[in-house]
């Protein structure tokens, strides 16, 4: 699964949108899935941002293990990041995000005060990957839904601004991808659902989710599906198990393989196999 390749047209025009509209921000707020930390990072962003201010959001991060998520936080700190960990869900690491951006802005707002200007409001833009959460995280914020918000990767067609408060304001932009994934980037990526599925193989999808469960946590299948399987098991023949274990038949009484993949890749995206992240920071 590793080999996906998926640059449409408008993943183009969004990137150099992006980049004609940082000239008006401030500071740039890029949420990475808390799932996937390294695959989920532009690296676009990095060489388009070089000489603004940045704070990662690790966002999901009530999906990801908890551990995990520290390690991860420390890490991107460590090469100069402000780094939130948050669930835009519920709203949780929202309001650090905004302290960090004032704190980050309060030179620039003390100079501009000291020369007249009373309101000086901290604009930054708000950028990464399809379904991470952007959208969710802008109307947690305003508090009512101005951001279009769908389970899917594409629905933020363009930019638009949205006031935060009079001293705050967002540059809400499209998700995007880039056009080479290295490694298992691809396939974390699609995983967690940054990639439209229509275009994918779900049941290679999921037989990849399976091979890492059944590394490091086959007790997320055991305990969610009650089956029982052990390191000699395929990745085809515990998503059979899967489908029997929930009665996805076909007409022919067999095992509904296709019903089997989605069901898993849903129920792991929804957090109902545990708290599970997919890489560490010391993976290669």
């Amino acid at each position: 699964m590793d080999n996906i390749q998926w640059y449409p047209g408008h993943m183009t025009k969004a990137l150099r949108m992006m980049q004609e509209n940082l000239k008006l921000v401030d500071i740039l707020i890029e949420l990475l899935d808390a799932r996937i930390p390294s695959s989920s990072k532009n690296p676009d962003i990095d060489k388009l941002a070089q000489n603004k201010k940045r704070i990662i959001v690790l966002n999901k991060a009530d999906l990801a293990n908890e551990s995990s998520n520290v390690a991860w936080q420390a890490y991107y700190e460590g090469l100069g990041f402000a780094v939130v960990a948050a669930n835009s869900n519920a709203g949780k690491g929202l309001d650090a995000v905004a302290k960090i951006a004032r704190q980050l802005m309060s030179e620039k707002i003390e100079r501009a005060k000291s020369r007249g200007r009373i309101n000086v409001p901290t604009r930054a833009m708000i950028v990464g990957i399809p379904n991470v959460g952007k959208s969710t995280m802008i109307n947690r914020y305003a508090g009512k839904k101005m951001a279009q918000v769908a389970d899917r990767p594409g629905v933020t067609k363009g930019k638009q601004w949205i006031t935060i408060s009079n001293d705050f304001e967002l540059l809400d932009t499209p998700g995007i991808l880039w056009p080479k994934f290295e490694g298992s980037g691809g396939t974390n990526l699609a995983i967690t659902g940054a990639i439209n599925d229509n275009i994918l193989d779900r049941e290679k999808l999921a037989q990849s989710l399976i091979i890492h469960l059944q590394q490091n946590n086959p007790q997320a299948i055991t305990n969610r599906y009650k089956i029982n399987f052990n390191e000699n098991n395929t990745p085809a023949e515990i998503l059979h198990k899967i489908g029997n274990a929930r009665g996805f038949k076909t007409k022919d009484d067999g095992i509904d393989l296709l019903k089997s993949a989605v069901i898993l890749l849903d129920e792991f995206r929804g957090g109902k196999l545990g708290r599970i992240t997919l890489e560490g920071v010391n993976d290669g």
